[in-house]
């Protein structure tokens, strides 16, 4: 299987271990964002990376989506507003 893209870098060392930048044309085009969970894996000449799914949103960046017209118009509503069961 030919690579779709493919650059040489140079690994470093990163805190106690070792890192190797990934690039914005080689993370867009392996659908590589902050906050990806990926697995690593030693394979027989060297090492692979597999996206896992989608990235796991901090709840700022959950609030920031919310849309109060899509979601009813209640956010966080401090008395009833309807026909609540109190």
């Amino acid at each position: 299987m030919a690579p779709v893209l493919k650059v040489e870098q140079t690994i470093q060392e990163w805190g106690n271990g070792l890192g190797v930048r990934i690039t914005s044309p080689i993370a867009k085009a392996a659908h590589l964002a902050q906050g990806v969970p990926i697995s690593v894996e030693v394979v027989q000449h060297g090492v692979l990376l597999r996206v896992l799914g989608k990235p796991k949103l901090s709840l700022k960046q959950k609030l920031k989506m919310f849309n109060p017209e899509q979601h009813g118009g209640e956010i966080m509503a401090s008395k009833p507003i309807g026909k609540e069961i109190i």
